[in-house]
């Protein structure tokens, strides 16, 4: 193929789709983003009862690939509301604590979106001569503007709402695409392009392939569990990101040495099975694609170890995207990188035949 990049209308998908909230157990409505986008590059589109979508190429076809990303983002429920107005929270994901004060919000509600702010005691007002107390979950309120939880309540918010960030997209610097909750709906972007390029270069896999965007991964890789069950696949292939270790305050000697701009990461790990990883390896070196390597203690932590651990045991690889200030509402990735992923799970796919055999025993 010739060397591919991402385009204007895959632009215009990507900063769409990552601006539609997607929060944890409420995907709905960025999963119709994706679904309307995929819907022209597969034969099939369905979509489970918790709301994982997946595109099926060769529906009929008893051999099945997995490509899979995950869709939802991190966020907060309103958890508790004072009788003064203020809301109170807990995470609902990763969400990082020490981002929230001074930030912007957008409170979910049956009658719309309700604007609001983390607030936070002004410099003044602390004793920021002697060691602060940092932000906890517990100390984290959110202020709408009302006096009362009797005003709180008539505008729709109650103990449940999920509170998002409404940071959105731009390019920075013309090299890196920049949001909240890269972490994962990039994946999902770039398995939708994969689609997209085997759908226009006409390629003939032979086998079924199942373009998979899973809800729940933040809270537990639920969503995979179950589609994974659903669609008892022979082969699955992960994408998800992983931290760029290049940036301050990162030990590498943890955490390892990975960079944006330096190609895909391809991971090590128990989850990760031998002869799928070497075949990516050798279609990553075959294509000229550049790549990175990660080792992963026990497990990958991502949805690699749902679908590996299913249906009596399936041949299941990681390939990561190297991403800057995870869980912020700045995350960072790098645009080769992105290309880079798409081509080498594209690259792959065309080199699994139909009833491959991964055993290596």
């Amino acid at each position: 193929m010739k060397d591919f990049e991402i385009n204007k209308k895959s632009i215009k998908f990507l900063e769409k789709y990552l601006n539609t909230p997607s929060p944890t157990g409420a995907e709905s409505e960025g999963q119709k983003v994706w679904i309307d986008y995929i819907k022209p590059f597969v034969d099939e589109v369905r979509t489970d009862n918790y709301g994982t979508a997946y595109g099926i190429v060769n529906p009929t076809a008893d051999y099945k690939v997995v490509i899979e990303a995950h869709a939802d983002e991190i966020s907060w429920f309103v958890n508790y509301i004072t009788e003064d107005g203020l809301i109170y929270v807990v995470r609902n994901g990763g969400s990082d604590h020490m981002i929230a004060p001074s930030k912007r919000v957008n409170i979910h509600t049956s009658k719309g979106i309700v604007e609001g702010v983390f607030g936070w005691p002004a410099i003044h007002t602390r004793n920021y001569t002697a060691a602060e107390e940092a932000p906890k979950v517990e100390t984290l309120w959110v202020d709408c503007g009302a006096t009362s939880k009797k005003e709180v309540e008539k505008l729709g918010i109650h103990v449940g709402c999920i509170i998002t960030y409404p940071d959105e997209f731009f390019i920075l610097n013309d090299n890196y695409f920049v949001c909240r909750a890269l972490d994962n709906r990039v994946g999902g972007f770039m398995i939708a392009e994969v689609a997209r390029l085997l759908k226009e270069n006409k390629d003939e896999l032979g086998y079924g392939l199942y373009v998979t965007n899973s809800v729940q991964e933040e809270v537990g890789l639920r969503g995979a569990e179950m589609i994974t069950q659903t669609i008892k696949p022979n082969v699955a292939i992960v994408t998800d990101v992983t931290h760029d270790t290049s940036t301050p305050m990162i030990e590498k000697k943890k955490h390892g040495e990975i960079k944006c701009g330096e190609g895909p990461v391809i991971s090590y790990a128990p989850a990760i099975q031998n002869n799928l990883r070497d075949l990516i390896i050798h279609t990553s070196e075959k294509n000229k694609i550049p790549f990175q390597r990660q080792a992963s203690s026990r497990f990958t932590g991502t949805d690699t170890d749902a679908f590996a651990y299913s249906n009596g045991g399936v041949p299941s690889a990681l390939i990561s995207l190297p991403l800057r200030y995870m869980h912020t509402t700045v995350e960072m990735v790098n645009k080769k990188d992105v290309e880079n992923v798409i081509k080498l799970i594209y690259q792959t796919l065309k080199n699994i035949k139909p009833n491959h055999s991964f055993k290596y025993i």
